[in-house]
């Protein structure tokens, strides 16, 4: 898995090390199963499917992170660029696209390069909104800007979101999306977590979800911290109670923002570089070594970063012992690095 290498000094991503100063990280109901997953141009390796937990439908487990797109989080495309960039992922095969109300010009570019093929892709964006009378009108606006009628998808966000609020809270933000459900401009309802596990794990329980976004990755970060062990446990408690329910499950984080992807090289710097470039590969496969994950949602700015992500896909995807041996080594040294010293532990 591949991600832009050069670092966009002057552009702070708040997926990345904000503390620190480097920028980092990196249908319609009527539309079936098949026509999501299977309509990628026959010159492309194949992405594997899964079925998309109780929702039924069969999609390639690339998603692409619409938190890529945004100038200010660090993609050095054009606006045009950006677009030609959506386009060519669907032609690739991607399917599932991934964007929020607050990712700057990220609905906006999602929408014009998904103009007239909005029915073969997932679309999701979420809602920051803690006030429940503001829900519609967030969503409306993320219609707008992504040009469409409907959503597949809509998710309580993690931050700005469900950090922000306690889960009684939430299932109110939950109950407007319910009603947007019911009107049929979402299919479905689900939330993001970068933490918070125990949040997360109370909206699980209550059943009202059809499918979730949790950082699961080697690197165990969520938005700007490392997790606890309470949390490493609550976050498997969230993954296990998801799984039984049958909720679709997308990981994020998967090359830790950056931190096992594109500045490696930066956060240690002198680890063998053709080593380095294995990692990205290596964190992929170790993510889809738990098969209740059905979606990996990956940050991609540039062509390239999609093209290696789908060969890497399209080979074996089980994680070896080399491939484990490198991320703990790297992991190892990352670890005494100031930009990971700095981030707090939840």
């Amino acid at each position: 898995m591949s991600q832009s290498d050069k670092p966009i000094a002057t552009n702070i991503d708040r997926r990345g090390f904000l503390k620190t100063g480097m920028a980092a990280a990196i249908g319609s109901a009527a539309v079936g199963s098949a026509a999501i997953a299977d309509d990628a141009s026959s010159n492309t390796p194949q992405i594997p499917s899964r079925t998309f937990g109780k929702t039924g439908v069969k999609l390639p487990i690339l998603g692409f992170g619409g938190a890529a797109l945004p100038k200010h989080w660090g993609n050095p495309l054009s606006t045009e660029d950006r677009v030609k960039l959506v386009r060519y992922a669907v032609d690739q095969g991607v399917r599932y696209f991934d964007t929020a109300g607050n990712y700057m010009e990220s609905e906006t570019i999602l929408g014009e390069g998904l103009q007239g093929i909005r029915d073969k892709v997932f679309l999701v964006t979420k809602v920051e909104t803690t006030d429940p009378a503001k829900v519609r009108g967030a969503v409306e606006s993320s219609l707008k800007k992504l040009r469409t009628d409907r959503l597949d998808a809509v998710l309580i966000h993690g931050t700005p979101g469900l950090e922000q609020m306690n889960h009684q809270q939430a299932m109110k933000i939950h109950a407007e999306l319910a009603k947007l459900r019911d009107q049929g401009v979402t299919r479905f309802i689900g939330f993001s977590a970068h933490s918070y596990f125990d949040k997360a794990l109370a909206l699980i329980n209550t059943g009202g979800f059809d499918l979730c976004m949790l950082s699961h990755g080697f690197f165990l970060r969520g938005y700007n911290q490392v997790f606890s062990n309470r949390m490493l446990k609550l976050r498997e408690a969230c993954i296990a109670a998801a799984h039984q329910r049958g909720m679709g499950i997308v990981a994020m984080k998967v090359v830790g923002a950056g931190v096992l992807g594109a500045w490696s090289k930066y956060i240690v710097p002198g680890f063998d570089g053709k080593r380095l470039q294995r990692l990205p590969a290596a964190a992929i496969r170790f993510a889809l070594g738990d098969e209740r994950v059905h979606m990996l949602n990956v940050g991609m700015r540039l062509r390239r970063d999609i093209d290696a992500n789908i060969e890497t896909l399209s080979g074996n995807v089980k994680c070896t012992p080399d491939d484990r041996a490198l991320l703990a080594e790297y992991m190892a040294k990352a670890r005494q690095s100031d930009a990971i010293k700095k981030m707090k532990v939840d």
